[in-house]
């Protein structure tokens, strides 16, 4: 049976992760391997395609769950008619191989824990070829191998292997699953409390860094960093949208698509929320991460990369997989990496410039790389493209688009002006001004009293709720209010602010989605800023309520079901939280 979002928690190393549900069944593996991911389990809730089960053999949900410590050691507890149980959920530190331990401990009474391992690889496609060794077992296919080795024997029955076992009050079982390539041997896991302490030590030591400027909503801000170290990719310090893929924004709907990748434009607002928490490491790993990605020719710029900076991201269809609840198809790739989507040059400007604001070293060939950027952006500014939302249909003359391209070139001079670096200002200056007039005039439509989503059109779009966090125009100037109070009477839906209306098809795909709750945030910062803390209070109250019990938040919101939609964790919300919850601490303070 298909668990929700909501019951789902996160654990990782800064290398994988993997979603554990409330019923205490580990869902999705994912372990990147730079050409693909290769995948213990393939599609949350489908278990003939891979699962590992660990709890009370009647079953049911945990009754209690919580993290341990500031970091991502999950603990799930069980009340059963025999006693009470504990299973501990984490995957320490690593230098080389991922692992991922569970331990069960017997509070009280006597309690019959079982567990079943289907190991699938590539996305359910792949049966592994299993044998028995001195530790446990070993499943291998192809490139990848799994080695389970535990307290408890498992045994194969119809393609899985089971266990069940007593667990007495006092008594603790490990567990401790590996993944390796196939061609490497397999090295023994280290002892399971070692490897707790290691955990809880990590993040203790980590978080020590945060820096508390979030006011009363510092716990949930300081969860919100947490994952978004657990999606950074260590080696690389690529940060991923999500962990999965094809989780629908709306159930049983077509918008399934994989977000496993690093996205140039979430690192606007992630350097900034990083730098000012305490997680200066990080936003410098971010930073270049996205120089390397980006290096190269400015044309060929994509709004996505791999982990480690990989280019080629074919978008497959697996028609093999049924989908989370029916949801189909379910993807593999993501074929946005080839679209001209002209709002990521300023989002990459913009973060290399909140970088040299933090006083990053960010000169001398990345200096060479964005005078490239900004010969591009000057002969292609006014092109049409397909926008931060990654637009299906025809290329469009979008206004956040042009005003992002503003932000490019105006970051370019300050660069100039403020860090001494040397460019051809003024022909940059008439570039960024000539920018400014045609939004200015083209964009903003003054029956509406807001600007529009594309030119010509009288279709609003929540990104605009940008223009003022990127200093295109003041927040207090009357477009600007008129455009967010716009976007309140129109994009507010259910309590929750909508991308954008797709009744015309705008966005070359059918069904609808979810409210998208970066957009809930923006509006929460805008509010916060124009000095109107009630409201955004309102809406911050009704955005923390829509995280689940963990303190996670998913990509999207569907507020008529109360349910979490898109993919989980999502880390575009969890920074995007980080802001507004700064922005509205201070608003409050004032």
């Amino acid at each position: 049976m298909t668990q929700r979002l909501e019951d789902y928690a996160l654990v990782g190393d800064t290398h994988t992760a993997a979603l554990v549900g409330r019923d205490g069944s580990v869902d999705w593996l994912c372990v990147p391997r730079f050409d693909s991911a290769a995948c213990f389990a393939a599609l949350l809730g489908t278990a003939d395609n891979g699962r590992w089960l660990l709890a009370p053999q009647e079953g049911g949900a945990a009754t209690r769950r919580h993290y341990q410590g500031s970091g991502l050691v999950l603990v799930q507890e069980w009340d059963t008619a025999g006693g009470s149980v504990r299973v501990t959920d984490f995957m320490p530190p690593r230098a080389h191989r991922p692992r991922l331990y569970r331990r069960v401990e017997g509070l009280s009474g006597s309690v019959t824990m079982a567990t079943e391992v289907t190991i699938r690889f590539e996305y359910g496609s792949q049966i592994p070829w299993v044998v028995r060794t001195e530790r446990g077992l070993r499943a291998v296919a192809g490139p990848d191998a799994v080695s389970i080795e535990g307290d408890a024997p498992l045994k194969g029955e119809h393609m899985r292997h089971r266990a069940v076992f007593e667990v007495a009050e006092g008594e603790q079982v490990d567990f401790a699953l590996q993944w390796e390539p196939s061609f490497e041997q397999s090295a023994p896991p280290p002892d399971a409390a070692r490897a707790l302490s290691d955990t809880l030590a990590y993040w203790h030591s980590w978080s020590k860094r945060l820096v508390e400027v979030h006011g009363e909503w510092e716990a949930l801000v300081q969860r919100s960093l947490v994952v978004l170290k657990a999606l950074t990719y260590a080696p690389t310090g690529g940060m991923v949208a999500a962990p999965t893929t094809s989780l629908p924004e709306q159930l049983g709907g077509a918008r399934n698509w994989d977000y496993r990748y690093c996205w140039v434009r979430d690192a606007t607002l992630t350097i900034d929320g990083l730098v000012l928490a305490g997680c200066r490491q990080e936003a410098e790993a971010w930073l270049w991460w996205l120089v390397r990605a980006a290096a190269g020719n400015p044309a060929q710029l994509q709004v996505m990369y791999g982990v480690g900076g990989e280019r080629r991201l074919p978008e497959i269809e697996l028609d093999w997989l049924a989908g989370y609840e029916a949801s189909k198809p379910v993807r593999v790739g993501n074929a946005a990496s080839l679209q001209f989507q002209l709002d990521v040059y300023g989002e990459l400007m913009e973060a290399i410039d909140l970088a040299r604001g933090h006083g990053i070293d960010a000169d001398g060939a990345i200096w060479d790389l964005q005078r490239a950027l900004l010969e591009f952006v000057e002969e292609h500014w006014d092109q049409p493209d397909q926008g931060i939302w990654e637009l299906r249909g025809s290329p469009q003359a979008l206004v956040y688009s042009r005003v992002m391209a503003w932000v490019a070139m105006d970051r370019g001079i300050r660069a100039v002006e403020e860090h001494g670096l040397e460019g051809p200002v003024e022909r940059w200056r008439k570039v960024r001004d000539a920018i400014h007039e045609q939004v200015c005039r083209l964009g903003y439509d003054p029956d509406l009293g807001s600007f529009t989503q594309a030119y010509g059109s009288t279709e609003l779009d929540a990104s605009l709720l940008l223009m003022p966090l990127v200093g295109f125009l003041p927040i207090d100037d009357p477009r600007v209010v008129g455009t967010v109070e716009a976007v309140q009477r129109e994009l507010v839906h259910d309590g929750f602010v909508m991308r954008y209306r797709n009744a015309s098809g705008v966005d070359g795909l059918v069904g609808d989605e979810g409210s998208f709750l970066p957009c809930s945030l923006w509006l929460v910062s805008c509010l916060a800023l124009l000095g109107r803390a009630g409201p955004a209070r309102e809406l911050m109250d009704r955005v923390v309520g829509a995280a689940n019990d963990l303190g996670l938040f998913s990509e999207e919101y569907d507020a008529v079901q109360g349910r979490m939609v898109g993919n989980f964790p999502q880390a575009f919300t969890h920074v995007a939280f980080v802001n507004a919850a700064r922005h509205l601490a201070g608003a409050l303070a004032d």
